[in-house]
């Protein structure tokens, strides 16, 4: 028997990023605009923004995902009252299979969120450019980065762009990523806990009351935690805390105190304490650090 092999077809063949960003604005940012001859995604992480794309205008929200095509003028600009986290990725793809994704707003689910998350990883890793930086305009490979790590972030960035073409043009009774059902459990129980913390913020949540409040284990609490986010629930717990006393403090709608009072610490220097050891620095110095960034 004779074998013949075929070449596999690509339908989005990227070779080259230009420029991997994730922001975080103060509620009064606004960037003045652009246009450029490659491809650009922005994806809302959190907040509202108002973008232009030559002469539309959208309000995007968390989980809205916008494609600018090659040479589309585009701004952004924060609404002013709530700080937006984006994601900015551009690159060069000159398939024909990208104009699918022109003049489209898109919203991107659970999976596609954590595509979008490990291209952001795999970045931090690989690239000396700060990825906080709206006007870095060029990535430096770090001598000592991950193997392979530039190959996941363009099999990771193909493989967003297939999921979203195919779950467009799938009808809404099929599902849009095919899962056995032990690993579709899975993934219910974290998101499902991860709505649970969100809704507790103000709380002093302990494992038990957690075990106890979502009828799970502690075993397979702290091992989904584990192989999901790489730390125990109450640090992801802390780390959902600090994220949002970022927003609120990019808001610039409470002072440090009442950022404290509102996501309950038992006083300001815990709260201080507890954001130095996530972030690196104090409220004040990210504050700070934040505001020169976007008034750049």
């Amino acid at each position: 028997m004779a074998y013949e092999s075929i070449r596999l077809k690509k339908e989005f063949v990227i070779d080259q990023i230009v420029t991997i960003h994730y922001f975080e604005y103060m509620s009064d940012f606004s960037y003045p605009g652009e246009s450029h001859d490659f491809w650009e995604l922005l994806c809302v992480d959190k907040g509202v923004v108002n973008v232009q794309a030559d002469a539309r205008t959208h309000t995007l929200k968390a989980g809205d995902l916008i494609f600018h095509k090659p040479r589309e003028f585009h701004n952004v600009k924060a609404n002013g009252v709530i700080a937006p986290n984006l994601v900015v990725i551009s690159f060069i793809c000159k398939s024909p299979a990208m104009v699918f994704f022109e003049n489209k707003i898109l919203k991107v689910d659970s999976v596609e969120r954590e595509i979008l998350a490990r291209i952001i990883a795999e970045a931090k890793a690989v690239y000396l450019s700060r990825l906080d930086d709206p006007f870095s305009e060029k990535l430096i490979r770090r001598t000592d980065g991950p193997f392979g790590a530039e190959q996941l972030i363009q099999m990771y960035l193909q493989q967003l762009l297939i999921l979203l073409v195919r779950r467009c043009q799938t009808s809404s009774d099929s599902p849009s990523h095919p899962k056995s059902l032990a690993k579709n459990s899975e993934d219910e129980l974290f998101y499902h806990l991860l709505e649970y913390m969100n809704t507790h913020l103000t709380d002093h949540l302990t494992i038990d009351q957690i075990c106890r409040d979502n009828l799970v284990s502690r075993s397979v609490l702290q091992k989904l935690f584990q192989e999901r986010a790489g730390c125990g629930i109450i640090d992801y717990f802390s780390k959902l805390k600090i994220s949002a006393a970022k927003q609120l403090i990019r808001n610039r709608s409470h002072n440090f105190s009442q950022i404290a009072d509102e996501l309950g610490y038992s006083s300001i220097h815990y709260f201080s304490r507890q954001f130095k050891k996530i972030t690196g620095m104090t409220p004040s110095e990210y504050s700070g650090s934040i505001k020169a960034l976007t008034e750049r």
